[in-house]
């Protein structure tokens, strides 16, 4: 008996549950806190650890551009001549 949607049937659950007690109430309450106080601590170490990376993947590169610009600029070797040979007769 499902609809046309696809979807399963409607199950009324207010109906049928239980009266929660105050200190229940109050439980769940500290309880979607504390998780909100965990969800935020987690969004701050993964934008952290996000910069981290973006900060150490930006020195290698930057390292990496640096050696490459330095090494392309070294000519000691291209003006480097064989020694003339002495004739001693």
């Amino acid at each position: 008996m499902s609809s046309a949607s696809g979807e399963g049937p409607k199950i009324k659950y207010a109906e049928n549950a239980p009266k929660l007690g105050k200190s229940q109430l109050e439980f769940m309450k500290l309880i979607e806190e504390q998780n909100l106080d965990r969800v935020q601590k987690l969004k701050r170490v993964r934008r952290n650890n996000l910069l981290t990376a973006g900060a150490l993947g930006f020195s290698v590169l930057a390292i990496y551009g640096y050696s490459i610009f330095s090494v392309q600029q070294e000519k000691f070797l291209d003006d480097f001549d064989e020694p003339k040979k002495v004739n001693t007769n």
